[in-house]
C-alpha cells in the first residue's frame, strides 16, 4: 500500500507566505485579492442596478 501523507516542501510553504516584489507568494496575493475585488464589483452592480462608476458618482 502507498504512503498517502501530504508533505510540504519548502516551494509549497512558500506560495502563501508574504513577500514584496514579483515572488510566488505576493502574486498569489495578488490574484486572490484582485478576485475579491472583481466579485465585490459584480455584487455592487447586482445589487445597485448601476454599473460600480455609477455608483460612485464618477460618471
Amino acid at each position: 500500500m502507498q504512503n498517502t501523507q501530504l508533505t510540504n516542501s519548502p516551494e509549497q510553504q512558500q506560495r502563501n507566505h508574504w513577500d514584496w516584489g514579483f515572488t510566488p507568494g505576493a502574486e498569489n496575493w495578488n490574484g486572490r485579492l484582485a478576485m475579491i475585488g472583481f466579485l465585490s464589483a459584480i455584487i455592487v452592480e447586482l445589487m445597485s442596478g448601476q454599473g460600480f462608476l455609477h455608483f460612485w458618482g464618477l460618471i
